[in-house]
This record gives structure tokens, sequence and C-alpha cells, in this order.
């Protein structure tokens, strides 16, 4: 499922985020991607040392987990601490490839099954040229560019893209989910029977049938939860 959940971070947050960022050291952005990726990655993204990362990270973290459509989408069960990339003058785009499976904590505490792909906006479209995230599904290659504070999210086993900057600076934080749902289908069964719940309490109110969904929908979650 490839959705786009605007709004997720703040005014002050992102204002916050922007003004830590005007402080950044960029390094190399190959020094987080797999063997395949790091042949065509050519960008920049604060170091895992930055303490700027860390205070970006909480911030994200923050706004993350109290967005119930990201909940409701995602499912998270883990959430690798995001990063923070930027394309740029000659270091602006990243070819095709897939991410990695498996991720590891920053302290080496655990890893990380990369079941969904997240790419938070940082600055607006009309701030640079280029810069779209491209993901490739069924229906076709799929472009994204989307206002500062919004969040695309897809399945970790797409294959996808970011088309060269061409002019300005293209911030963003992007991130590595474990769902607690494995199965991506099951994953958008459930999002869309919340989304009907959610319709349905609204049109009607707190219905003995909405009881008795809203009891399938946490029972196939017991089901289906690792």
């Amino acid at each position: 499922m490839l959705l786009s959940l605007p709004g997720v971070l703040l005014d002050d947050e992102l204002k916050s985020i922007r003004a830590l960022l005007k402080k950044a050291q960029w390094v190399d952005g190959r020094t987080t991607a797999g063997t395949q990726a790091a042949q065509v990655k050519n960008n920049q993204q604060l170091a895992e040392q930055d303490p700027l990362l860390a205070q970006i990270r909480r911030i994200v973290l923050q706004a993350l987990h109290r967005d119930p459509l990201f909940f409701s989408a995602a499912l998270p069960d883990k959430i690798l601490p995001p990063f923070v990339n930027r394309y740029v003058g000659d270091t602006n785009h990243y070819g095709f490839h897939v991410d990695s499976a498996m991720r590891s904590m920053p302290d080496g505490s655990a890893r990380v099954r990369a079941d969904v792909s997240a790419t938070l906006f940082l600055n607006d479209p009309d701030e640079y040229e280029g810069g779209e995230l491209v993901v490739q599904d069924v229906f076709g290659d799929q472009r994204i560019k989307l206002k500062a504070g919004s969040i695309v999210i897809y399945p970790s086993s797409s294959v996808h893209a970011v088309t060269p900057v061409t002019r300005g600076e293209r911030l963003a934080s992007f991130m590595f989910i474990q769902s607690m749902v494995r199965d991506a289908a099951h994953r958008r069964m459930l999002f869309d029977m919340d989304m009907a719940l959610v319709r349905l309490r609204q049109q009607h109110g707190e219905t003995a049938e909405v009881v008795q969904l809203t009891g399938i929908y946490h029972n196939l979650l017991r089901q289906w939860a690792l």
C-alpha cells in the first residue's frame, strides 16, 4: 500500500527541524546503503553520531506516535530511528533500488525487519525542482512530491528512486518500520476496515453493528500480528 499522509509534523516542529538543519554537517549518504543501493545512491545525510540527528529523531518519532492514520496504515512494531538526507548540487539523486530487508538499531540492541519504508518531506515542492520519489507498483510508476511535514509510506519491497534535483535542495527524513502485521495484503485489509469503521462511527455512532465489526477488526489483528 502506498499512502500519503498530510500534516504529520506540526508547524512549530517543522520550524524546529529546519532551524537545526541550518547547522548540519552533511556526510556521504552511502554510509547507510546496502551493497546494491550504494552503487546508485548519490546524496548526503546527517551522520549517525551527529547530535542534531538525535534531536530531530525525537521530534519525528513524537509526531509519528501521535498520528492515528500512520498507526493504522503501518501498524508499527519497531521503527528504526529516522535518518535525514539532502539532495543538492552534484549529490542530487538516488537511482532505482530496493531497501535492505534487515536493519540494525544504532546501539546494536536489535534488528528491524523493513516491512514499510517512509519518507517525511521537510521542505515544500516549490523550494526545489526534481527530487520526486518514484515508486514502482502494479499500477505503474507513482511519482510523489509532498508538502513539507507530509509523509508517504510504501512497501519496503518496492523498487523506488529519487529523481535528480536540478534546483535548490530537497530535505527529507526517511525511516524503516517493522510492522506488527508482516503480510502487506493483511495490513491493507485492516487499514481499509479501520477507515470504514471510522466513517460508520461518524455517520451512525456506536451501533451494535459497529461494535461487532470493531471486534472482528481486533480479532483479525490478534490473529495476524506476530
